[in-house]
């Protein structure tokens, strides 16, 4: 015989209290006292109750649902930072729902509506395509990563510090042109700053460099097929100098290595590269790349606490928004490998 279902008229006749509030210990467990919050507690164990999500959904409306929505998958950064978003589970208890924009506007809205239809409770983009004032009036909690920011909430790295970090250790490696190749940002995106810092290292301890803008495209083969323009343009315009090559990310800058590589058998002493992020693939290259690591167990983990700080505020029955978005920055870590001995 199927053991029957433990219901709230079961917790109520167990501990003596109301169904209203056991309903309350579920929904608006602050409004009861912290006493009676552990009597119940101990009643659902000695009764063993399974809670019925989807009732509870259905009851509250309250889904613990996070939508989040990433630019592509191809990219290794956004593949390792959706595993510690998700990877936030046990601590925090949310569940997620993903999409991939493509860089296309209008699918993007329609991910979102379709996110708000499912009644998730806030959203996580690490997408650049919507405005962060068009995303500021879903009126929805929201935190954003590495992208611009003014009317949301985010978690960014401190890419200007990043940018020094990677002229820094060329410098050190003995470069004699120092180039930072990256796509054409404007300054309110966060990955602009590691323009800015490179440029400014390199003109303050009077280094020779240069700033290579491109179009990388949003495929493998459009990058490979950009990155092997750049390369042979650098051995175009420098073939008989020591070249330190700072790659806007590291899948770029596996792209790169892999390049050199079929050419030469081998890395060449010329070349020294530095990617960025800390992604897997920066890990497992054919020569480790050295990186300008985001700490992205910890940006995961502020976006989620953020995020829920947000929804547990809507939920009391006095709700304060906040007066302005909360910006988090953290500190990059470079990591040292093969490709900058």
């Amino acid at each position: 015989m199927a053991k029957k279902n433990v219901t709230f008229a079961d917790i109520a006749a167990y501990t003596g209290f109301s169904k209203t509030t056991i309903s309350r210990y579920f929904n608006n467990p602050d409004s009861i006292t912290v006493e009676n919050q552990e009597k119940i507690a101990n009643a659902l164990a000695v009764l063993d109750y399974k809670e019925n999500k989807l009732a509870r959904v259905m009851a509250n409306g309250k889904t613990e649902m996070i939508g989040v929505i990433i630019p592509n998958l191809y990219m290794h950064y956004y593949s390792d930072m959706l595993d510690h978003i998700i990877s936030t589970y046990e601590e925090y208890g949310y569940k997620f729902i993903v999409f991939a924009g493509n860089e296309d506007a209008d699918v993007e809205r329609r991910y979102i509506q379709e996110l708000l239809a499912y009644k998730t409770e806030g959203l996580i983009i690490l997408s650049h395509t919507l405005s962060s004032k068009e995303l500021a009036e879903y009126h929805v909690p929201i935190v954003t990563i590495e992208r611009e920011d003014e009317y949301v909430c985010s978690v960014n790295t401190d890419n200007y510090m990043g940018g020094v970090q990677a002229a820094t250790v060329l410098a050190k490696s003995g470069c004699d042109i120092l180039i930072h190749a990256n796509a054409d940002f404007p300054s309110t995106i966060p990955a602009h700053g590691r323009i800015q810092g490179f440029q400014d290292f390199c003109e303050t301890n009077g280094l020779e460099h240069r700033i290579m803008i491109r179009n990388f495209g949003a495929s493998f083969e459009e990058n490979n097929a950009e990155i092997a323009k750049l390369l042979q343009e650098i051995e175009e315009i420098y073939p008989e100098k020591k070249a330190g090559i700072f790659m806007p990310n590291d899948t770029h800058a596996n792209i790169l290595l892999n390049l050199i590589i079929r050419k030469y058998g081998t890395l060449p002493e010329r070349y020294k590269i530095v990617g960025f992020d800390n992604s897997p693939v920066s890990r497992e290259a054919a020569f480790p790349i050295t990186t300008v690591g985001q700490q992205m167990d910890k940006i995961a983990h502020e976006a989620v606490e953020l995020l829920s700080q947000q929804i547990s505020e809507r939920k009391k029955r006095r709700p304060k928004p906040l007066s302005a978005p909360i910006h988090k920055v953290l500190t990059p870590v470079l990591i040292r490998r093969e490709t900058t001995k």
